[in-house]
């Protein structure tokens, strides 16, 4: 799943990324690589790494560019400025989360697609904030790609470790094509819980959900499948959250804003005989892993 998607082509966007929280304090971590072949020039590898720890201020770095050379990057480890990070992953966490449907990612249907190759992660390793050296083990965690593009013109995006093998990923987003960039969010959602993925395909799925999105407070609710309905509150405190620029391979821009320690309550419910009942909720208390991404 970390063989490369380009093929040389111009005016497109691959990213590897993982997030992951460090059981002992609490500390969130993103690292972020992405591979640019621009509609004009040469393309380039660069991406930048965050740190979120609970008692300070959140710190990022951009590393590169340099020429893409020995594709697949291992963003696992690497340096940008005082951070540096070497990591491994002990454990895939199950089988791959398809938040698009399989066949999306695999015949480049859409704009743009995500995908979850591990998606309840384990890793073990260090991450250094200047002096600061934090000791991960089994630290819960994802690795994912994209690939497109470029970025939508709006989106939301939430990672949620469940416990347990139970996971929920959310990617919701406002194309920038022509006529679909005045339509609401369309949400991918792919929720895990006891071994099952639900929906079955989350396309035909997309328009039966509903995302307000926005800061500091976003939502995504609707149905999935015929007999369950799904709740979803993202708060990502601003104080604890990044902003940082990107660019899409046409030169357009948009701003991301993103925490490793945001906060989520997730509920779902069952519909019985009597009507909806709630059948499981999760509360993440600053362990989720959420974005929301504007254009300027």
């Amino acid at each position: 799943m970390r063989t490369p998607r380009w093929r040389g082509q111009t005016g497109r966007l691959e990213v590897w990324y993982t997030t992951l929280t460090d059981p002992a304090t609490g500390t969130g971590f993103w690292l972020h690589t992405e591979l640019v072949a621009p509609t004009t020039g040469a393309a380039f590898v660069h991406g930048w790494a965050a740190a979120f720890p609970i008692d300070a201020p959140p710190v990022w770095e951009r590393f590169g560019p340099t020429p893409p050379d020995g594709l697949p990057p291992d963003e696992l480890r690497g340096q940008a400025g005082p951070l540096s990070w070497e990591l491994r992953c002990t454990n895939d966490g199950g089988p791959t989360l398809f938040t698009f449907p399989r066949y999306a990612w695999e015949r480049e249907l859409l704009p743009a697609a995500q995908v979850v190759p591990s998606p309840t992660g384990s890793y073990d390793g260090t991450f250094a904030v200047g002096d600061r050296v934090f000791e991960l083990q089994n630290a819960p965690g994802a690795s994912a790609r994209i690939y497109g593009h470029g970025s939508a013109r709006r989106w939301g995006w939430l990672h949620a470790d469940l416990g347990g093998g139970d996971v929920l990923e959310i990617v919701s987003a406002v194309s920038t094509r022509p006529g679909l960039s005045a339509l609401p969010p369309l949400t991918f959602l792919q929720l895990r819980v006891d071994g099952i993925d639900r929906p079955r395909d989350p396309l035909r799925q997309a328009p039966l959900l509903r995302a307000r999105l926005g800061l500091p407070d976003w939502r995504v609710r609707g149905l999935l499948g015929a007999r369950h309905r799904i709740r979803v509150d993202v708060h990502q405190d601003p104080d604890r959250s990044v902003q940082i620029g990107y660019t899409d391979p046409d030169g357009a821009t948009a701003t991301c804003h993103n925490s490793e320690v945001a906060t989520a309550h997730i509920r779902l419910d069952r519909l019985t005989r009597r009507g909806w009942k709630p059948e499981r909720s999760w509360h993440l208390d600053r362990s989720a892993h959420a974005e929301i991404g504007v254009r300027p």
